[in-house]
């Protein structure tokens, strides 16, 4: 178990690496960054609510991530629904081009490593960082008893 421990370190370290070096190039913070992902992986349009939940930050920390988004250039704040108080954050497509890019080199280095898998591996993989995901999801809540 040590071993998968510090393999995920390192992941997260590499990660960390390249999320940083995008940021910094963007003149953003590394959590703008994170907000950029959450909104680009949402398979709804997320309001600054929702995106403060997924985040774990306070409301105000929200409003000035997505000001900074928004003055980069890289969401936009849309009000699509009847009721004009609810505003959807978008990625900017030009701006999604210009992360594609910067992160080519996670894509290709992933689809590298993915091609050293057959399928079924790769399904118990995926099935071992979903459930990862879960039960880090459930710390948001607190610790359990």
């Amino acid at each position: 178990m040590r071993a998968l421990a510090v393999e995920l370190r390192r992941l997260n370290g590499e990660l960390n690496r390249i999320v940083h070096a995008f940021a910094a190039g963007q003149e953003l913070h590394p959590t703008d960054v994170q907000a950029l992902a959450a909104i680009l992986d949402s398979d709804t349009p997320l309001t600054p609510s929702l995106l403060r939940q997924r985040l774990g930050l306070t409301s105000g920390a929200v409003s000035a991530c997505v000001d900074r988004l928004e003055r980069a250039g890289h969401v936009k704040r849309v009000r699509e629904s009847a009721d004009r108080r609810v505003v959807h954050l978008h990625y900017v497509p030009s701006a999604q081009a210009q992360a594609r890019k910067h992160f080519a080199p996670l894509a290709e280095a992933t689809e590298r490593a993915r091609r050293r898998f057959d399928e079924p591996e790769l399904a118990v993989v995926l099935r071992f960082l979903n459930v990862l995901n879960e039960e880090l999801a459930e710390t948001r809540s607190g610790p359990r008893g």
